[in-house]
């Protein structure tokens, strides 16, 4: 599941300014497996089984999930962007696509209301593996879906929280400065620019909803792409471009992007770009 060289993709049209169909399918197709040894560590760290009650916030296209469900887990997963979710539906429920309702047993997959079934007993683990650390509100973002969820968690259950490592420590930072320059002067006051992780974020989260800190850990994830075109598909399929497209277009932004990707490109073509992700195990 760790693979994160990924195949040529046939390219989408670029005049468009931000199209969540195609987004969704380059995240689930190229991006979201960057991540996966993030997952894994954490899953090896907390041996989760088929004992774990899972909820996951902001589950994406359902990698993280599918994972976990392969160890055993019972997963549920929220997400607000109802194209990832209908691939996540796709994946790990593959044999309930067009059905009326959800499956009477999991996995569940929810549109951004944390819920349970109804007898569910609580969620022993909580994960947020959509990493803070990129903009001023997302770690305000975190700390608000913390609110509903941790309720739904019995006394003394887990709950990780992930971030991006130091910025020095990640080379795709660069990139991702690009887009706060591009969408510059277009925010509203108190609306998210770049950020950059500080070294307290998780911790600060942790705090202000009430959690333990019992931990925490590094990850190398590189994120590896087979060529050009897919590190600028996958790279905007995170969402964090979605204010400059806006503010320029979406050609302007891939075009930025890729010579922001150059000294990253390896010889045979490949693109290659070292991260560390942080992640902080904490208990209600």
């Amino acid at each position: 599941m760790t693979p994160t060289l990924v195949r040529h993709h046939t390219h989408t049209d670029s005049s468009a300014s931000v199209d969540t169909g195609s987004r969704a399918r380059d995240w689930a197709e190229i991006q979201e497996r960057m991540l996966a040894p993030l997952y894994e560590a954490v899953y090896r760290r907390l041996e989760v089984g088929a004992a774990t009650r899972m909820l996951s916030l902001g589950c994406g296209s359902g990698l993280a999930l599918l994972i976990a469900a392969g160890r055993g887990a019972r997963v549920t997963g929220i997400d607000a962007d109802a194209e990832r979710l209908t691939l996540a539906r796709v994946r790990l429920l593959p044999d309930h696509e067009g059905a009326a309702g959800p499956p009477a047993t999991g996995p569940w997959l929810l549109d951004g209301v944390p819920a349970a079934p109804t007898g569910h007993e609580p969620y022993d683990l909580i994960t947020a593996f959509t990493p803070i650390g990129c903009s001023a509100d997302d770690a305000e973002e975190l700390v608000g879906a913390l609110g509903s969820a941790i309720p739904l968690a019995g006394r003394g259950s887990t709950v990780v929280l992930t971030g991006w490592g130091p910025p020095e420590r990640c080379a795709t930072a660069a990139v991702l400065r690009v887009a706060a320059r591009l969408a510059e002067g277009t925010r509203s006051p108190g609306a998210g620019g770049w950020l950059g992780a500080q070294r307290d974020d998780l911790e600060d989260v942790a705090f202000r909803t009430g959690l333990k800190p019992d931990g925490s850990g590094r990850v190398a994830c590189p994120f590896g792409y087979a060529d050009m075109d897919s590190a600028v598909r996958g790279l905007l399929s995170t969402r964090l471009f979605d204010a400059a497209i806006r503010a320029t277009d979406r050609s302007q932004v891939e075009k930025e992007v890729a010579e922001a990707l150059r000294p990253h490109r390896r010889r045979d073509g490949t693109v290659w770009m070292p991260n560390v992700f942080r992640y902080l195990v904490c208990t209600t």
